[in-house]
């Protein structure tokens, strides 16, 4: 009983991402800038960028002052999912490379953090239930070698 309002919780922000996706693709939107003001000074929170299906490109993040702290640049694959995140530092200096692979479903089986030289910090890996339910996480270290593993269980009673 426990979990069993976790599936609708999911499933509605699955509904609302989707939504949101669909008014920036209508409407055009090819950025969004946010903004705050303290004492009279205008200080950057955040910038979204967007392609032409509504999907983010890239997301730019401030630190408290308003400079630029990290900007992380997506790629999709023909199903939508992403498939690669570059996340830089201020300077535009390369940290971190995540790569994502999915199964015939579009669940995602595999991700692989990378650092900036593309050397493999440590690795993911998810298996899914017959009914697209995720049931185990696997994290590995720069080596392959199995740290943890975590077991998804979902009752309905």
């Amino acid at each position: 009983m426990k979990h069993s309002f976790l599936i609708p919780l999911l499933f509605l922000s699955i509904i609302s991402f989707a939504q949101k996706k669909k008014e920036i693709k209508k409407l055009g939107i090819k950025s969004q800038t946010v903004t705050e003001t303290i004492n009279g000074k205008v200080i950057n929170d955040s910038k979204t960028v967007y392609d032409n299906k509504g999907q983010v490109t890239e997301d730019w993040n401030y630190d408290k002052d308003g400079n630029l702290k990290a900007i992380t640049k997506f790629t999709y694959n023909k199903d939508g999912n992403v498939i690669e995140e570059l996340e830089y530092d201020g300077k535009n200096v390369l940290k971190e490379k995540r790569l994502m692979k999915y199964d015939l479903m579009e669940q995602k089986t595999e991700e692989q953090f990378l650092d900036g030289n593309g050397k493999q910090i440590k690795k993911h890996t998810f298996t899914y239930t017959a009914n697209g339910l995720k049931s185990e996480k696997k994290i590995f270290d720069a080596n392959n070698t199995l740290i943890s593993t975590k077991k998804y269980v979902y009752t309905t009673k």
